[in-house]
């Protein structure tokens, strides 16, 4: 069975918005470990929400995006 096509809208409930976003946030970070475990490649997600979350989630870890991100600005622009 599958599920019913969910309408992309603003959720204007406020816990029927912040479960929404806890709920998609796990699921994200999944998609994005599953990402990194199945193709070899090194990833990382960072969440900010400041209506929810004062700290920000990062996946895998601070340094580990840190890391990454000084990585990235490093490679040459592409057009």
């Amino acid at each position: 069975m599958s599920r019913k096509k969910m309408k992309l809208a603003y959720i204007t409930n406020d816990s029927k918005r912040k479960t929404t976003y806890k709920k998609s946030t796990k699921g994200l970070v999944k998609k994005v470990h599953e990402l990194t475990t199945l193709c070899g490649i090194e990833t990382c997600a960072i969440i900010h929400s400041p209506d929810f979350d004062s700290q920000p989630e990062v996946w895998l870890s601070h340094a580990g995006a840190r890391r990454l991100l000084s990585e990235f600005k490093k490679l040459p622009r592409s057009k």
